[in-house]
């Protein structure tokens, strides 16, 4: 199995940007899909972007397109999502998935791996 770990959440001022990363361990992450998620207090888990394994297909929900961009790097086992033009409803933990067969790439249930969560706080 594959041991994810988020990075670079913090907070930030509406209209900033941050990077966060997804360092895989255990396993290479290239045998892997791509989902990042995010859930903000009292709501569900939501979907935000999705890469295949390697990286030619993107996917992302719509209040994040054209914001937010991601991307891994299987030689170093790392996933990305660059988040440009913050808003405060990007206030949320930002987590990264993996999964093996994943054909409905906004569903948590097709992710099999999960990592810690990384915070991401956006002030007004």
């Amino acid at each position: 199995q594959v041991q994810l770990v988020e990075s670079g959440g913090g907070l930030v001022q509406a209209g900033g940007s941050l990077r966060l990363s997804c360092a895989a361990s255990g396993r290479t992450l290239s045998r892997y899909t791509v989902g990042w998620f995010r859930q903000a207090p009292g709501k569900e888990r939501e979907f935000v972007a999705f890469i295949t394994r390697s990286g030619g297909s993107t996917y992302y929900a719509d209040a994040v397109k054209g914001r937010f961009t991601v991307s891994r790097d299987n030689a170093k086992n790392t996933a990305m999502l660059q988040m440009n033009s913050l808003k405060p409803e990007d206030t949320a933990v930002y987590y990264c998935a993996a999964g093996t067969d994943v054909r409905y790439q906004s569903a948590t249930y097709e992710y099999d791996f999960w990592g810690q969560g990384t915070q991401v706080t956006v002030s007004s």
